[in-house]
C-alpha cells in the first residue's frame, strides 16, 4: 500500500511540476551579460522570471513569456544595494537627517540607479525609528533597512548627536532586536570630542543585538587615533564609511601618498570598508592612491541626501562610474554593489540572481566616450566608461525603463 501511495504521489509531482514548467513566465530577459559575482556567473545568459522570484538563469531559455526584454549588449545584475543613504525624509525644522527636509524619499532616488535596497544610516534612533518606519519603510516600493542610531533621538545635527547622555547601548539594542526584519546595524556619526566612549556605546549595542556598526569616523583636533579604532575598538564586519574621506579631525587611509599599514590590516581582520561618497566624504587624493596599491572598497555607497545628490556624488551609478574609471573591474563594482553589501548587512537572500531569489534585478549599460568626474573637493578627472541604468526591477515589476526596453514599438 505504501508502495502504491509512494508511485501516486510521485507521479503526481511530475504532473504538477510539468504543467508549472508549462506556464509561461512573468518576464524573459534575453540575451544580456549576466554578472552575478555570488554564483559566479559573467558571461551571456537568459533570465525568466516569475512570480516575483528569478525562475531560471541559463545560455538560452524557450519559454513563452508575458513580457520579453531584449538586452544585447547590456549587463544584467542582481538589484544594487546601497547601504548608506539618508532617506527620513519629513518636515521637521532643524533635524538634519532625521525626518527632515534634508533626507529623501527612496523611491525617486534609487530605480533609476538600478538600486533596489537601501539602508539609512543613522536617521533614526530607538526614540523615533517608529516613525521612520511607519513613514517611509511601509510606504516604499525600495526595500529598506537601517542602521539605527547610538544618539536616541538619531542624526538631528548639532547638540543632539554630542550628546552622551542620549547614547543608550541597551535601549538602542531592544528596539534593534524588536524589528530584526528591518534593522540591520547601529550607526555612530559626527561626534566631535577625544571620548571613546560613543564608539564603545555603538559596539556594545551591535554586541546586544548580534548587528554589524557603521562609523562615521572624525571631528576631533588632533584627530583620535584611526588604527585605534580600526585594531582595537571595531570588531570583524563592523564598517568604516567614508574610507576615502579626507576630511578635518580625522587620520586617513592615506598620508603622504601611501596606504598605511593599520588599514590594509584592518581589512584583513574583517572590518568593512565602505566609500560613502556624500558631499564631502570623497576625495580622489584618497582613492587613487589607494586603489593603485591594492586597497579597495569592500562596499560601494552613496551618502545620498540633498547635499550630496547636487554635487560631485550624484547618484550610485555615478559613484560606481569613477570607481570603475580609477581601477576597479566591473566585476569588481558590480559585488561591491550586489552581494557584498549583501553579506555586510546580513541579507543573504539578496544581492544574487539565484533561483527563487527576489527578482531585483539591474539592467545596466557601459557607455564608451569622455565623461566627467568630480570629487568633493571639486577635483575633474576625465574617464572614458559610464554606467547607465537603463532598467530596474523590484520582485520582478519594472519600475525604472529609461530608454523603453520593455515598451511596445509605435505603428
Amino acid at each position: 500500500m505504501k508502495q502504491k501511495f509512494f508511485f501516486l504521489f510521485s507521479a503526481l509531482y511530475f504532473l504538477i511540476a510539468a504543467a508549472i514548467q508549462g506556464q509561461p513566465v512573468d518576464v524573459l530577459i534575453k540575451n544580456g551579460h549576466v554578472i552575478d559575482p555570488k554564483n559566479k556567473i559573467d558571461a551571456v545568459m537568459d533570465i525568466a522570471i516569475r512570480d516575483n522570484k528569478i525562475f531560471e538563469v541559463s545560455p538560452k531559455i524557450n519559454k513563452e513569456a508575458k513580457k520579453v526584454i531584449d538586452a544585447s549588449g547590456l549587463y544584467i545584475t542582481p538589484g544594487l544595494i546601497d547601504i548608506h543613504g539618508h532617506h527620513f525624509f519629513g518636515t521637521e525644522n532643524d533635524a538634519y537627517l532625521s525626518n527632515s527636509f534634508t533626507a529623501l524619499p527612496p523611491d525617486g532616488f534609487t530605480f533609476r540607479s538600478g538600486v533596489t535596497t537601501v539602508v539609512d544610516a543613522g536617521g533614526s534612533g530607538w526614540r523615533n525609528f517608529h516613525t521612520f518606519k511607519s513613514q517611509t519603510i511601509e510606504h516604499s516600493k525600495t526595500r529598506v533597512f537601517a542602521f539605527l542610531n547610538i544618539v536616541g533621538s538619531g542624526m538631528r545635527g548639532g547638540a543632539y548627536e554630542q550628546n552622551l547622555s542620549d547614547m543608550d547601548a541597551k535601549l538602542t539594542a531592544m528596539v534593534a532586536k524588536q524589528y530584526p526584519q528591518y534593522i540591520v546595524g547601529i550607526k555612530l556619526a559626527h561626534y566631535a570630542s577625544h571620548e571613546w566612549d560613543p564608539t564603545e556605546r555603538a559596539v556594545k549595542a551591535g554586541e546586544l543585538a548580534g548587528i554589524p556598526v557603521m562609523i562615521d569616523f572624525g571631528g576631533c583636533e588632533p584627530p583620535l587615533s584611526m588604527e585605534t579604532l580600526l585594531m582595537e575598538k571595531l570588531r570583524p564586519g563592523d564598517i568604516l564609511t567614508h574610507c576615502y574621506g579626507q576630511t578635518k579631525g580625522r587620520m586617513h587611509v592615506v598620508e603622504n601618498g601611501n596606504v598605511q599599514p593599520y588599514a590594509v590590516n584592518a581589512q584583513k581582520r574583517g572590518v568593512i570598508f565602505d566609500v560613502g561618497h556624500g558631499g564631502g566624504s570623497f576625495v580622489f587624493e584618497q582613492a587613487i592612491p589607494a586603489i593603485k596599491q591594492g586597497f579597495k572598497p569592500n562596499s560601494i555607497s552613496t551618502d545620498l541626501h540633498t547635499g550630496s545628490m547636487n554635487a560631485g556624488m550624484k547618484d550610485m551609478s555615478n559613484v560606481m562610474s569613477k570607481l570603475l574609471n580609477i581601477g576597479l573591474t566591473l566585476n569588481e563594482v558590480i559585488t561591491c554593489s550586489t552581494w557584498n553589501p549583501a553579506q555586510i548587512i546580513n541579507k543573504k537572500e539578496l544581492g544574487h540572481l539565484s533561483v527563487g531569489a527576489p527578482a531585483d534585478v539591474a539592467i545596466l549599460s557601459v557607455d564608451k566616450g569622455s565623461f566627467g568626474y568630480v570629487d568633493v573637493n571639486g577635483i575633474k578627472i576625465t574617464g572614458d566608461k559610464k554606467l547607465v541604468c537603463q532598467m530596474t526591477l523590484r520582485d520582478g515589476e519594472i519600475v525604472w525603463d529609461l530608454n523603453g526596453l520593455s515598451g511596445t514599438i509605435a505603428k
